[in-house]
């Protein structure tokens, strides 16, 4: 069984790479799944309460299936977020940190999500990104892919990459790292997520009467926040409120949590209002190209035999804390949007409260479709949410995040239950973060310090300990199980 690097929008798309299917998985019975990744995209969005950003594709997708409400990542990166959901290890299995390294180093013979569904029968087939590469230098390229994960792969490039010198950036010349942004001519699919729309459809198309693991992944709203003028007239800089907070927000939060970055101190109201706008804007381009998608799993009668995942690899700021972008532990960092859309949904526009994570996708999917998960797998099946959203949920959610302080590495953790967010940096030498989610829903008052939270902070220790244990233990069962 062969793969097939494509870098071209269409280009061979026509071609077919057969897999010989086993017992399990044969046949057109089986469900589709259609796994879509947004990048760096937050809850800002209107099934999720958001006022103003218009998301009708996401909203629409929401409508005939479950939205979670709190989901959250495992690391507020894209690569280590990316290869912690794909191969259903947490981060301190993969052992990836950063952007640069691939999971395959630590982790070589783990089977991956889309791995699984190829060796049962399925075509897999990604479009634009999954795993990690670099936005914008490495769109067009295949970046730190998984060359066992896939039959066939697209690469996308659009107009986005030959209008860079246009781009506004708070650093002249820099894109992917920093707040940057443009309103660009042209149509949807002169860009690159309309041509990666466009070559998923083609796909769809050819693969239609077989089973498929068709994973889309969109490279907006990361920065450069880069969309057709016409989405940023939808969001007139002159109604957009700013991000407000007490005036001593940041005086009880410890330095490390504070993902500043130096170039965020040239920030004007106007700026800031300028950024959120082409956030925005990136965000609802974004969502008309997932409509494209869903207009053709209707158009190909797909639609009831189609899984629908739409996700994200983390979350972002827009200035609450006075932080831009990711890399902090805070909510606004650490949740995710994140719908499943059933073929004849037992619950259509259910919403489930319970905690969930990005690693619960794996098994998720393998349950859904029949599929033996490997025994390494950290998260468990949101099945029963799907069936029911008011079902027990996991008791905590687990994200991490790296500093380097003075010369030294160490990580910070954060402990997500119903009611409390708990984080420690460097194990509680750099500082403790405690927020309650019932009267402090956007994470004000660090409680951690107070004597009268202090039973909380010491059960709340406990719980993420026996978090760390666990993760060691799956560390020693990270092996194919096959």
């Amino acid at each position: 069984m062969g793969f097939r690097h494509i870098t071209g929008v269409l280009l061979a798309l026509s071609i077919h790479i057969g897999v010989v299917p086993t017992e399990s998985a044969a046949g057109s019975d089986r469900f589709n799944v259609l796994f879509v990744m947004a990048d760096d995209l937050n809850t800002a969005l209107g099934c999720y309460g958001h006022a103003r950003v218009k998301s009708p594709n996401i909203d629409r997708l929401a409508a005939r299936g479950v939205r979670f409400e709190r989901a959250y990542c495992q690391f507020p990166l894209c690569n280590p977020s990316r290869a912690s959901l794909l191969t259903g290890l947490r981060p301190d299995q993969t052992t990836v940190h950063d952007n640069r390294k691939h999971f395959r180093e630590a982790r070589g013979d783990v089977i991956t999500l889309p791995q699984l569904f190829r060796r049962n029968g399925y075509f897999v087939a990604r479009v634009g990104k999954l795993y990690h590469y670099g936005v914008p230098n490495q769109i067009g390229t295949s970046g730190l892919d998984d060359a066992e994960s896939w039959d066939q792969v697209v690469n996308p490039r659009g107009r986005d990459k030959d209008d860079e010198a246009k781009i506004f950036s708070l650093v002249p010349g820099q894109f992917g790292g920093t707040l940057s942004w443009l309103a660009a001519e042209g149509t949807d699919t002169d860009q690159t997520d309309g041509k990666a729309a466009q070559a998923a459809v083609a796909l769809m198309e050819q693969h239609r009467d077989e089973p498929f693991f068709l994973a889309v992944g969109f490279y907006r709203p990361h920065t450069p926040y880069v969309s057709p003028r016409s989405y940023f007239d939808l969001y007139p800089t002159s109604v957009l409120a700013l991000p407000e907070g007490p005036a001593d927000d940041r005086a009880d939060i410890p330095v490390v949590a504070l993902s500043d970055k130096p170039e965020h101190a040239r920030l004007t109201d106007e700026l800031r209002r300028q950024a959120i706008q082409a956030y925005h804007a990136a965000t609802t381009f974004m969502d008309a190209q997932l409509g494209v998608l869903l207009d053709a799993l209707d158009r190909l009668a797909l639609s009831e035999r189609t899984i629908v995942v739409f996700t994200s690899d983390h979350g972002y700021h827009l200035g609450e804390h006075g932080l831009w972008q990711k890399m902090s532990l805070f909510e606004e960092s650490a949740r995710v949007p994140l719908i499943i859309a059933l073929p004849k949904a037992p619950v259509r526009g259910g919403i489930a409260n319970g905690l969930a994570e990005l690693v619960d996708l794996y098994p998720t999917l393998a349950d859904l479709c029949g599929l033996k998960a490997p025994l390494h797998l950290a998260g468990r099946s949101l099945r029963p949410q799907l069936e029911d959203p008011t079902s027990p949920a996991k008791p905590w959610a687990l994200t991490q995040v790296t500093r380097d302080r003075e010369g030294r590495s160490f990580l910070g953790y954060s402990l997500r239950t119903d009611r409390w967010r708990y984080t420690e940096w460097d194990g509680g030498n750099e500082g403790r973060e405690l927020y309650d989610h019932v009267h402090d829903t956007h994470e004000y008052r660090n409680l951690a310090a107070s004597p009268e939270h202090a039973k909380t902070v010491e059960e709340l220790r406990r719980q993420l300990m026996e978090a760390h244990s666990s993760v060691a233990n799956l560390g020693k069962t990270g092996r194919r199980s096959d």
